[in-house]
C-alpha cells in the first residue's frame, strides 16, 4: 500500500530555453505538486518540446531525500523499459550502415550466444520480431540488488540460460525483456563495442544527450536519481541481466533532445544518427492486422512497431513507451503530426502516464483523456473436453530436466506437480503437488499460477511463484513455465523454461 505522506518541496529547479516563460505551465505545476503529495512522490522531472524546441522542463520535490539534494532537469533517472525505444533506435543505426538486416535472423549476428529454438524455425527469429516482441522467446529478466549485483550472470550467459524460444517466430505477441536483452548482445556483437559504449558514442553524444549512458556512466553519479520503494524507503542500488531491455539512464532534457530528433525537428547542434526514412521505419506497423500478430493500433487503441508503442488518441497518432520498475516510473510520448513531445520521469513507482495526458493537455487543446478502464467480467474456468485429464512431461532447465505433472479435473481443478516424488517427513513442500490458479483457456493456451517450484541454483535465490503459459497443439502441450519471485516489494526475477507434456492414460 502507498503511504500518502507530505513531503516539503524544494525550491523550483527551472531550464528554460532564452526568452520562453515559464507561466503558461502554472496549473500543470499545480497538477504536478498535488499528484506528488496525493501518492507520495519524492522526485519527478518533465518536459515539453514542441516545433522544433523544449518549451518547459523543469524538476520537482528531491532527487536524494537523505541529503536534500533537488531534482533538475539534467538529474538522471533510471528509464525502465523507455530503454527499450533507445535501444531500438541503437539497433537502426546498424540497418542503416548495412551491418544488421532488420528482417535476418538474429542468430546470425549472435556469435557463439545463440538462441535455442524448441519449437518452429530458429531462421524465423529475426532482428524484427526482437524488435516488436513476436520472435517467440518469453518474457523473463533477472534483478540484483546491492551486494547481490556481484552474483549477476554475464548478458551471454543469461541468454545461454534463458534465450529459449517458446512458440513459433511470428505466431503470436508476448512482450519480451530477455528479447531487448539480446538486442543489446546484438548491438555489441556486431558493432565490436561494449552495448554502454555504442549507445554513448553511436547514439547519445551525437544527439547531445550528455546525461545519457547504460547503467550510470563514470562522472554522472552525482546527477543520479535515488529510488524509492511504496513506504518511501531508499532502494538499494540494483541492476539486471537485459541490459537493453531497461537498464538506461537519462535526463529529461536528454529525452527532450530524443524526442526533438524523432520528431524530424533537431536542434542545431544535433547531428543525425538516422535518416528520415529510418525514423520512420521504427514506427511502422503491419496495414493488415488480421494477418500479424503485432498489436496494432485500433481507433483509440494500442500497438506496438519496432520498440515503439502506437496508440491513437482521438484524431492523433501517438508513438512512445512506459516504463515501471522498483522505484520507477517512466513515459516518453511524441505526437508526430503536431511535432508535440512530452517525458515524466519519476522516482518512486506510478502516475507518469497520468501526468503525461496533464501535459499534452497544455500544448493539444483538443488532447483526449483516456476512457476510464472496465475491469473484465471474471469467468470462472471450465475446461474444455480436450484439456480434461491427466498430462506428464518435463521442465527443460539449464541444469537439466525436471518431470511435472498435470492434472485437469472435470470440476475445473488444476493439479500441478514439478520435480520428483514428494519428500515424506521433510519439512519442505517443494515437490507436493498444487493447484494452479487463476486459470484461463483463451485461444488455445492454458494459464496459471502455482506454488509447484522449479528448483535450479537461479530459483534459490528466493522464494517463487511458477507461472504456466501452454499451447494446445493437437495431443500436446507446450510452451513456458516461468519462476517469477518478488521479494518485499521488489520484482527480483522472471525466469522461463520449456516445458511440453502429452496425455497420460
Amino acid at each position: 500500500m502507498i503511504l500518502k505522506r507530505m513531503f516539503v518541496l524544494p525550491a523550483i529547479c527551472l531550464a528554460l530555453p532564452a526568452g520562453v516563460l515559464a507561466q503558461p505551465f502554472q496549473a500543470e505545476r499545480e497538477a504536478i505538486r498535488k499528484h506528488m503529495q496525493a501518492n507520495g512522490v519524492p522526485g519527478i522531472a518533465v518536459a515539453v518540446w514542441q516545433d522544433g524546441k523544449i518549451v518547459w522542463e523543469e524538476g520537482f520535490g528531491w532527487a536524494d531525500m537523505e541529503n536534500r539534494i533537488p531534482v533538475n532537469a539534467h538529474s538522471v533517472f533510471n528509464l525502465a523499459s523507455v530503454s527499450k525505444s533507445l535501444t531500438a533506435v541503437g539497433v537502426m543505426t546498424l540497418v542503416e550502415k548495412g551491418k544488421v538486416n532488420l528482417d535476418g535472423p538474429s542468430n546470425d549476428y549472435l556469435g557463439e550466444d545463440r538462441l535455442r529454438s524448441w519449437i518452429g524455425d530458429p531462421q524465423q527469429v529475426t532482428v524484427r520480431r526482437l524488435l516488436n516482441h513476436t520472435s517467440g522467446l518469453p518474457g523473463g529478466d533477472q534483478t540484483f540488488f546491492g551486494e547481490d549485483m556481484r552474483n549477476m550472470p554475464s548478458e551471454s550467459e543469461a541468454i545461454r540460460r534463458y534465450g529459449i524460444v517458446v512458440a513459433p517466430a511470428g505466431e503470436r505477441y508476448l512482450y519480451s525483456n530477455i528479447g531487448y536483452g539480446v538486442l543489446g548482445h546484438l548491438i555489441a556483437q556486431v558493432s565490436g563495442k561494449s552495448f554502454a559504449d555504442y549507445m554513448r558514442q553511436d547514439v547519445f553524444l551525437p544527439l547531445g544527450m550528455t546525461h545519457s549512458s547504460v547503467e550510470v556512466a563514470p562522472g554522472l553519479e552525482k546527477y543520479e536519481v535515488a529510488r524509492y520503494d511504496y513506504d518511501r524507503k531508499r532502494i538499494p542500488a540494483y541492476g539486471g541481466t537485459d541490459q537493453g531491455a531497461g537498464s538506461v539512464y537519462a535526463s529529461v532534457h536528454d529525452l527532450a533532445r530524443m524526442g526533438l530528433f524523432m520528431l524530424k525537428t533537431p536542434l542545431p547542434d544535433q547531428r543525425a544518427i538516422l535518416n528520415d526514412a529510418s525514423i520512420d521505419r521504427l514506427s511502422e506497423q503491419p496495414a493488415d492486422e488480421a494477418s500479424s500478430p503485432v498489436r496494432v493500433a485500433a481507433p483509440n487503441g494500442t500497438g506496438y512497431a519496432q520498440g515503439w508503442g502506437v496508440s491513437t488518441r482521438g484524431s492523433y497518432r501517438v508513438i512512445g513507451h512506459a516504463g515501471s520498475h522498483s522505484g520507477v516510473s517512466t513515459n516518453f510520448r511524441l505526437v508526430p503530426s503536431r511535432r508535440v513531445g512530452v517525458a515524466v520521469l519519476a522516482n518512486a513507482d506510478g502516475g507518469a502516464g497520468k501526468l503525461t495526458d496533464v501535459l499534452l493537455k497544455s500544448v493539444l487543446k483538443d488532447w483526449q483523456d483516456p476512457a476510464p478502464a472496465s475491469a473484465p467480467a471474471v469467468q470462472p474456468f471450465k475446461p474444455a473436453a480436450e484439456l480434461v485429464g491427466n498430462w506428464q512431461g518435463t521442465v527443460h532447465t539449464y541444469q537439466g530436466q525436471l518431470p511435472i505433472k498435470l492434472s485437469v479435473q472435470p470440476s475445473g481443478d488444476v493439479h500441478v506437480r514439478i520435480g520428483g516424488e514428494p519428500r515424506f517427513g521433510n519439512r519442505s513442500s517443494v515437490r507436493q503437488e498444487a493447484l494452479l490458479n487463476d486459470v484461463k483457456f483463451v485461444n488455445g493456451t492454458l494459464t496459471g499460477n502455482t506454488l509447484a517450484q522449479i528448483e535450479t541454483a537461479d530459483t534459490k535465490r528466493h522464494a517463487h511463484v511458477t507461472e504456466l503459459r501452454l499451447k494446445l497443439r493437437g495431443d500436446v502441450l507446450n510452451g513456458a513455465a516461468s519462476a517469477n519471485s518478488v521479494f518485499e516489494g521488489f520484482w527480483v526475477y522472471s525466469l522461463p523454461h520449456w516445458v511440453e507434456l502429452t496425455r497420460s492414460p
